[in-house]
């Protein structure tokens, strides 16, 4: 259904992107594969799992697009740096602890205002592909 300009939008849930809210804009990561230990029984806690991990970060990227300088925006690059490090050093018996940990990281060190984590296990069930979580943390206004 179209909406005409200024009229309200339809009722429902409030997304981020509503466009009667102020924008973010996002910045992504998908489909990233790291090697971590993780889970609850004896061989996951032993034996590292690759996990897949896909990231939406909110954050305002009018200064680098303006100034054309990474120091003005999150860099991406760092971002993957320091979960590589952070998920090689560290033990999570469920995918829950890991994507609050990941959205913590996002929100703290590295300032974004709003995340979506999504994490899922590869293969570890038969005839499921993946299995996982989608978590949303931080202010989406």
């Amino acid at each position: 259904m179209r909406r005409l300009p200024g009229s309200a939008p339809p009722p429902g849930p409030r997304f981020y992107t509503d466009p009667t809210s102020r924008r973010m804009d996002i910045i992504f990561i998908d489909d990233l594969r790291l090697s971590t230990l993780i889970g609850i029984y004896p061989r996951e806690r032993s034996v590292p799992q690759t996990v897949e991990i896909s990231l939406q970060i909110g954050t305002s990227t009018v200064g680098a697009g303006a100034s054309d300088d990474i120091g003005d925006t999150i860099d991406y690059a760092v971002v993957v740096d320091r979960l590589r490090s952070e998920l090689a050093a560290r033990h999570f018996k469920l995918l829950e602890k890991l994507a609050e940990y990941i959205a913590s990281l996002l929100l703290d060190d590295f300032g974004a205002p709003w995340v979506r984590v999504s994490i899922a296990k590869i293969g570890v069930m038969r005839d499921v592909r993946r299995v996982g979580v989608i978590i949303e943390r931080g202010e989406a206004s």
